[in-house]
């Protein structure tokens, strides 16, 4: 296997940002290969060299992922989207085999923060504050027939990502048709509190957290972070410490959390890149310096808090031209 750290970035979809941290960060020690399942997925085209791929539920998929990296002698395999965390996980050894390292959380603990409801319930088991949520109609309904939750209430995927089939109900009879509607669906209660967003790095040798960032919320787009605050608010990163060693949380990790009346609720845990994270780049946290570390055999030394606070991110549309894509005609 050659010295240059090269790295292969999965399902990149319109992470173009990701790509361009780690080719500065690289400086010439390896090159970044993006794969997708579209051509017209345009972080493909800020990277070094690009692969189209299939779907990851696709039975080819994962040896597509695997003869990438055999041709491209990948060090590391990251991805960026949650449903092709544990296809990853499970299949490690396989592409530790060839050299290739995925950056990634246990294949059990990747299960467990993709599976919405199985995470309230260790959240809960083990003393951090959570929104109630329901699995079942008629446990919710026990609950509010009780008091012990209102309207209005989210409604979501068990096992969703991106946002996608989230509604908000005022009333029983939405709730009811909404559930009925769709298969694997929970009912949450909405938080009208202060939605924050937390960026963390767990080593992957040492296994102790390197660095946590804090945003404070401010608008949303198709479930990303489109506008935020850098913050660092007080007794947050404990948590956040003890959540990602309970849970055996390693490398990046992105944290929905809510403040509401002097509590801190988490929402939601996904084990990788989250939709915000250039704000926390741009502050100075840089994941993928510490994952080259990593892959060096370097112990990243922490730097907790280490980062300036009141700096605004605003997205922005930016537009891409290709002429030599070959997608066919309609």
């Amino acid at each position: 296997m050659a010295d240059l750290l090269n790295i292969l970035v999965s399902s990149a979809g319109r992470r173009s940002l990701i790509i361009e941290y780690f080719k500065k960060e690289l400086r010439g020690r390896g090159r970044v290969i993006a794969c997708d399942c579209s051509t017209l997925a345009p972080a493909l085209y800020a990277a070094d060299k690009h692969y189209i791929v299939p779907r990851i539920d696709d039975p080819g998929y994962f040896d597509a992922i695997m003869d990438i990296c055999t041709k491209e002698e990948i060090r590391a395999v990251i991805s960026l989207i949650d449903p092709e965390l544990s296809i990853l996980a499970k299949r490690q050894k396989e592409l530790e085999q060839i050299g290739a390292m995925p950056i990634v959380s246990p294949y059990e603990t990747c299960e467990l923060w993709f599976d919405k409801y199985a995470a309230y319930c260790f959240l809960i088991a083990n003393g951090f504050k959570a929104a109630r949520t329901y699995a079942t109609l008629s446990d919710f309904e026990d609950d509010l027939d009780a008091g012990l939750v209102d309207f209005p209430v989210i409604l979501k995927p068990r096992k969703g990502s991106a946002s996608i089939n989230i509604s908000k109900a005022e009333k029983i009879e939405e709730v009811r048709n909404l559930f009925s509607s769709r298969s694997g669906m929970l009912i949450q209660e909405y938080i009208n509190g202060k939605e924050l967003g937390v960026d963390a790095y767990v080593d992957i040798i040492s296994r102790d957290i390197t660095a946590m960032f804090a945003k404070e919320k401010l608008a949303m787009r198709a479930g990303e972070t489109d506008k935020a605050r850098s913050i660092c608010p007080e007794g947050l990163f404990p948590a956040v410490e003890a959540l990602a060693r309970y849970s055996g949380l390693i490398g990046p990790i992105d944290m929905d959390i809510f403040y509401y009346k002097g509590e801190y609720l988490i929402s939601e845990v996904n084990p990788r890149f989250g939709g915000g994270y250039p704000l926390a780049n741009e502050c100075g946290v840089n994941f993928p310096r510490y994952i080259l570390n990593n892959l060096s055999g370097i112990v990243n030394e922490p730097e907790t808090g280490n980062y300036e606070i009141d700096v605004y991110m605003m997205k922005h549309d930016v537009l891409m031209i290709r002429k030599e894509i070959g997608i066919g005609t309609i």
